[in-house]
């Protein structure tokens, strides 16, 4: 499936929760994760997330895409690859 994760947490978790959401999808936007994965690494990955998160302090939204084939992305001005900028 396909999967867009947004993310509102405190400064101090920021790094922590960047890095485990590399460890899975593509960065794509300041707060914004996307890409393919499976239902089982999807699991993995938010039970990570959550053992980092503060849930009365922070936010984390998912959006599945079931057929990655109906999607259809348009992009205004530069688009970004933080993942090739920071290597």
């Amino acid at each position: 499936m396909y999967v867009i994760i947004t993310y509102d947490v405190e400064v101090k978790r920021i790094n922590k929760v960047r890095k485990k959401l590399k460890e899975y999808l593509i960065w794509t936007q300041n707060s914004v994760f996307e890409g393919e994965i499976t239902k089982g690494k999807l699991n993995r990955c938010l039970n990570e997330l959550t053992k980092l998160m503060d849930e009365n302090a922070d936010s984390l939204y998912i959006y599945k895409i079931e057929n990655p084939k109906h999607i259809r992305k348009d992009v205004f001005g530069q688009e970004k690859s933080f993942d090739e900028m920071f290597l």
